[in-house]
C-alpha cells in the first residue's frame, strides 16, 4: 500500500474536499553501492569542513548563498518562517484545455484521492464535471517548503496531478542550442517518403508492449558475474545516414516497416476490434481483476523481501561463527572475502576462492586449538 506524500484540501470556488496525494510512479532502476576496488568495503560520503578536513555534524550546517566575495548565511528556521502557503491547500485557480500545456512543462505525476468515504461524492462530482467539460484544472500548493504549479486531470476513477515547471525554468531551445535546422531545405520527394515511413511505423499506444531492456541486461550481467557466466556485448550504435543516400535509406526503411507490420498488424487489429466490442461492465470487471492481481503481486513481493531479509540475517549470524571447511565451501568469494577481512587474514585481496577457504579453515583451527588449550 502506497503512503501519502501530502495531505491537504482541494478547493474550487467555495467547495473544499480533504484529499491525500500519492506517488503515481516508482523506479525499477537497479541501485549499486560504492565499493573500494579489490575489496568488499563500502565507500560512504561524509560532510567535511574543506578547510580543516574535520567531519561536521548536521546540526552545525547552515545554508550559504554565494554573492562573490562572501556568503549570505541563512538558518533553516528562517526558510521555514517564510515558506509560502502554510495552509496546506491545493487551490484551483482556473480550468484549461489540456492541449494548451506544452509537454516540456510536465515534471512528476501523482494520484489525488479523497481523505475519507464521506468526501467521495464531492470528489467524484468534480472528476465527472471535468470529464464532461473536457477540461483540466490549474492549481498551486506547497509541499516540503516548496510551492508547486500543477495541472489536475480526471483519469478513469482517480484525479491525476502533474507537477509543472515554472515558466522561467524552461529553457529557450533557440537560445541554448546551436545548429537547429531553421533554414534547412527539405526535398518534396524525401518528405513524401518520410511521411510514408511515419505511416508505416504508426502503432496504437500500449505501454505494456514496452519494457526496460537495459535493466534486464544489467540483471543478466549481475547473474552472470555471480555464477561465473558471460554476457554477450550489445551491438555498436548505428552510423549516421549519408545525406546523399537519404532517399534510398528512407525507401528501404518503408519496405522493412511494411514487412514487419504485415506480420503483426493483423494480430493487433484483431485485439483492437475485440477491445472495442467489450461492454462497459466487462471492461470494469477486467480492471477490478487487474487491480486485485496487482495487490496480490505487491503482497507476494513484500513476502519475498521479508524471506530474503531473514535469510540474509541468518547468513550473517552463521558467518560470524568460526566456520568449518564444509560451511565455507558453499559461500561466494565476496562472502569469503568479508570473513577474511573480519579475521584480518594477510594477503586476502590477491587470494583465489580456494585459497580464501583454506586460509579461513586454518584460522578457525588455530582458534579452536587455543580455546581447548
Amino acid at each position: 500500500m502506497a503512503h501519502a506524500v501530502w495531505s491537504g484540501a482541494l478547493s474550487f470556488g467555495l467547495v473544499t474536499v480533504p484529499v491525500q496525494m500519492f506517488g503515481a510512479t516508482e523506479s525499477h532502476t537497479i541501485r549499486f553501492h560504492q565499493l573500494q576496488r579489490g575489496t568488499a568495503d563500502r565507500v560512504r560520503n561524509k560532510r567535511v569542513n574543506e578547510r580543516t578536513g574535520e567531519d561536521v555534524p548536521l546540526s552545525d550546517i547552515v545554508k550559504g548563498y554565494d554573492i562573490g566575495d562572501e556568503y549570505v548565511v541563512v538558518e533553516p528556521e528562517e526558510l521555514d518562517e517564510i515558506a509560502p502557503g502554510r495552509s496546506k491547500k491545493l487551490e484551483i485557480s482556473g480550468f484549461i484545455e489540456v492541449e494548451e500545456i506544452d509537454p516540456v512543462y510536465y515534471d512528476r505525476t501523482y494520484y489525488l484521492a479523497p481523505r475519507g468515504d464521506e468526501y467521495a461524492k464531492v470528489y467524484a462530482l468534480l472528476a465527472e464535471a471535468m470529464k464532461k467539460a473536457g477540461k483540466a484544472a490549474v492549481a498551486t500548493f506547497v509541499m516540503r517548503n516548496r510551492e508547486y504549479l500543477v495541472v489536475v486531470k480526471p483519469g478513469d476513477d482517480v484525479l491525476v496531478v502533474h507537477t509543472l515547471h515554472w515558466a522561467d525554468e524552461v529553457r529557450d531551445p533557440y537560445r541554448e542550442i546551436g545548429g537547429l535546422p531553421e533554414d534547412a531545405r527539405v526535398e518534396k520527394r524525401e518528405l513524401d517518403t518520410a511521411v510514408q515511413l511515419v505511416d508505416a511505423l504508426s502503432v496504437d499506444w500500449d505501454p505494456q508492449e514496452y519494457r526496460d531492456t537495459y535493466q534486464e541486461r544489467v540483471r543478466e550481467l549481475l547473474e552472470a558475474k555471480r555464477t561465473g557466466g558471460t554476457v554477450e556485448k550489445a551491438e555498436p550504435p548505428p552510423r549516421s545516414t549519408n545525406v546523399i543516400d537519404l532517399n534510398e535509406a528512407l525507401r528501404a526503411s518503408v519496405e522493412r516497416a511494411r514487412g514487419k507490420r504485415g506480420a503483426g498488424g493483423k494480430k493487433r487489429a484483431g485485439a483492437r476490434a475485440e477491445k472495442a466490442e467489450k461492454p462497459e461492465k466487462a471492461v470494469k470487471a477486467e480492471k477490478a481483476v487487474k487491480a486485485e492481481k496487482a495487490v496480490k503481486a505487491e503482497k507476494a513481493v513484500k513476502a519475498e523481501k521479508a524471506v530474503k531479509k531473514a535469510e540474509k540475517a541468518t547468513a550473517r549470524k552463521r558467518e560470524k561463527k568460526a566456520p568449518e571447511a564444509a560451511d565455507l565451501a558453499g559461500l561466494s568469494k565476496t562472502a569469503l572475502y568479508e570473513l577474511a577481512s573480519e579475521a584480518d587474514i594477510p594477503g586476502r585481496s590477491t587470494m583465489s576462492r580456494e585459497e580464501l577457504v583454506e586460509a579461513l579453515s586454518a584460522k578457525g583451527g588455530r582458534r579452536r586449538a587455543r580455546a581447548s588449550a
